[in-house]
């Protein structure tokens, strides 16, 4: 797998892995950042597969997880999948008693002003597997993922000479499990793909888990897959193209979200989170580094980071590696990189450029599309066009409600508003296209005294097209027959 793993894009692959390092660590360990916070207490919410033995705990915690994404590929094409979460280690804490030597088991120790405490670390965890499409084709795989148990001993050592004070040892369960690739033709002229990747959680504890704190030591957490298919084409499933769209809506992901990875443009690579994201998410370059918890702003957080006393921030290096670092990170922060995270400004569409990577107006800017032009442009309603100066009867609600809904042409009644425009002439003012693409049409209502004072501040009544239809036009006049001379 090594070999085909280089032939993709390097820079394609670091792109995606940043973007699912965040979300691995999403809700890892939140702010305040200590093991006495209440919501850090309970923890690991996210792509949590736990040892199916655990479901007589609780039903609605789920051993596994199932992606199926749409590809345009050859037969001979290779699929890579690299399988990623982390694996829960119990941290427990040792004294040496003094003389003896002998080891005792503590909540707490303090060495040298450096205070160590048991604490459930996590450790990340990938497996790779690599399958050729002609072969999913013919039948699935299961591929087994495996995590030996294990120990590690770290010495706590006090003073110059580096006398022994205590120690902390670290151990970890088994895991096992399998990693489930399939590959189906779909019917029709595109030729198109369904992959599916499912992982499984097949991990056996010693002992039963009674509570959730025991499933997490055999459960994989934030599980998510990295897939790519060198030379192959992925469907976006958030924005598929239109023939795609029922292939899109048929394909079942369970616990987790295809979406497209790397840089836009990327195709070969896609990301299968336990997030919903959008397709080529990136971290945003104003942020100096992982906060692990993405419900703030990073500025927000920062700052009540910094304004931790020196206790909570002594509590809270000594409860886990990963908030050590993010304080030594937030604590020699130099001002530049501090006023980056103010805020930026990122616009949803391209538009011509004003100056480097600044688009000519905004994207919410009426005058962004020139296209769109309120004054003169029309829509159909019943048929017949309709712009600026169309006479049209207002039927509020009148929308089609499908089967066993409310009828075409009857009032919605959640406005009493509506009982007074149903049935009554307006005059069209403008008709306007929202940033979705749906079309509004702006009326002033005929007879309305204060109509005149209305248009002056643009104010006006908004409908929809199947709101509306043409008001019949008032039948000519017939000039009066001119009296023949006397």
């Amino acid at each position: 797998m090594t070999e085909q793993v280089t032939r993709l894009d390097a820079a394609h692959l670091e792109h995606a892995r940043k973007v699912a390092d965040a979300v691995m660590y999403e809700g890892y360990l939140l702010y305040p950042y200590r093991q006495s916070a209440q919501k850090n207490r309970t923890r690991f919410q996210f792509g949590v597969l736990m040892p199916p033995a655990y479901q007589a705990v609780d039903p609605s915690e789920s051993s596994a997880s199932q992606t199926e994404c749409l590809l345009e590929c050859a037969e001979d094409a290779r699929v890579l999948v690299a399988v990623r979460f982390l694996q829960l280690q119990r941290r427990r804490v040792y004294r040496l008693e003094p003389g003896s030597g002998r080891q005792r088991e503590v909540a707490a120790l303090t060495v040298a002003g450096t205070e160590f405490t048991a604490w459930d670390e996590a450790v990340e965890r990938e497996q790779q597997v690599a399958a050729e499409i002609g072969e999913l084709l013919s039948g699935d795989l299961g591929m087994t993922l495996h995590i030996a148990a294990g120990e590690s001993a770290e010495d706590i050592v006090a003073g110059a000479a580096g006398r022994p004070a205590g120690r902390l040892i670290r151990s970890w369960s088994s895991i096992d499990g399998v990693i489930r690739l399939r590959a189906e033709r779909l019917p029709g002229p595109y030729g198109e793909l369904r992959l599916g990747v499912r992982i499984e959680n097949h991990s056996m504890p010693e002992v039963p888990p009674r509570d959730r704190d025991e499933a997490l030591g055999c459960a994989l957490i934030a599980a998510h897959a990295l897939i790519w298919v060198p030379g192959g084409k992925f469907l976006s499933m958030t924005d598929p193209p239109e023939w795609a769209a029922a292939s899109v809506a048929a394909c079942e992901n369970i616990g987790t979200w295809p979406v497209l990875a790397g840089p836009a443009g990327c195709r070969d690579l896609v990301l299968s989170a336990p997030v919903i994201l959008y397709d080529h998410a990136e971290v945003a370059p104003e942020s100096a580094g992982e906060l692990f918890d993405a419900t703030e702003i990073d500025e927000i957080l920062t700052l009540r980071t910094l304004a931790l006393t020196d206790e909570e921030k002594r509590a809270a290096r000594a409860t886990d590696a990963c908030a050590a670092d993010l304080l030594d990170r937030l604590d020699d922060m130099p001002p530049e990189v501090f006023e980056r995270l103010h805020g930026a400004i990122r616009y949803l569409r391209s538009a011509p450029p004003d100056g480097p990577g600044r688009p000519e107006t905004p994207w919410w800017d009426p005058g962004a599309d020139a296209s769109v032009a309120p004054e003169t442009d029309q829509v159909l309603v019943g048929g017949v066009p309709v712009a600026r100066g169309s006479k049209v009867r207002m039927l509020p609600g009148a929308r089609s409600a499908g089967p066993g809904g409310r009828p075409p042409g009857s009032p919605r009644g959640a406005d009493a508003q509506d009982l007074f425009l149903a049935g009554r002439v307006a005059t069209v003012e403008a008709v306007f296209h929202d940033v979705d693409g749906n079309v509004h049409v702006a009326v002033s209502p005929d007879g309305d005294p204060g109509a005149d004072l209305q248009r002056v501040h643009g104010r006006f009544l908004y409908f929809s097209a199947d709101e509306l239809e043409p008001a019949s036009p008032a039948a000519p006049q017939q000039p009066a027959p001119e009296e023949e001379p006397a």
